[in-house]
């Protein structure tokens, strides 16, 4: 029986980044929003470039690597660092570069503020171009067990049982407060 078979592993294939990333991927929209901003209106420390040893990576680059990961639901800088190596749509982002996890954690760690009000600005702008909703969705950190045993769930018919059951010791306890109140008066 023949199967489908592959391409070899040590053939060599010529193809570019720019042919694997469609027109419509959101990488594109990334790069497009990075490379149009102004960083120091935001409050951005740049990378000055140094005179002696290895260079460092443009901000732009870090910040692409933020909002692709925000987009992607990617956050730690480990696993963004991971993300440089093996996915295509970051190689065609970055141009090929590979920033250490080091470098993308100091990124973040000596830009709040500017991170910070980049999102809002990022945010915004996906809403007014109507890429987003824009709805409210709060989200805590609380874990807690799953408790559904007879006694924890309640539907309609228990509510209204137990409302009565209330009502009516409450009720009672007053008839006998007002009972024991009378025979103290009399």
């Amino acid at each position: 029986m023949q199967h489908i078979t592959g391409i070899a592993r040590n053939q060599m294939v010529f193809t570019s980044l720019e042919d694997s990333i469609s027109e419509d991927n959101s990488v594109r929209f990334v790069d497009a929003f990075v490379e149009n901003i102004d960083l120091k209106a935001l409050g951005f420390e740049l990378q000055m470039l140094k005179t002696e040893g290895r260079p460092s990576f443009s901000t732009q680059t870090f910040l692409k690597i933020y909002l692709y990961g925000y987009l992607n639901g990617l956050r730690s800088s480990r696993k963004l660092e991971k993300e440089c190596v093996r996915n295509i749509e970051l190689q065609w982002l970055l141009f090929g570069l590979v920033p250490n996890y080091h470098s993308i954690s100091d990124f973040r760690k000596n830009n709040p503020s500017g991170l910070k009000k980049l999102f809002k600005v990022f945010v915004s702008f996906l809403k007014d171009a109507d890429l987003i909703a824009g709805e409210t969705i709060a989200i805590d950190g609380t874990k807690s067990r799953a408790h559904n045993s007879k006694k924890a769930n309640f539907n309609q018919k228990k509510i209204d049982k137990h409302l009565a059951y209330i009502e009516e010791k409450h009720s009672n306890t007053w008839m006998n407060w007002l009972r024991m109140t009378r025979k103290k008066i009399a």
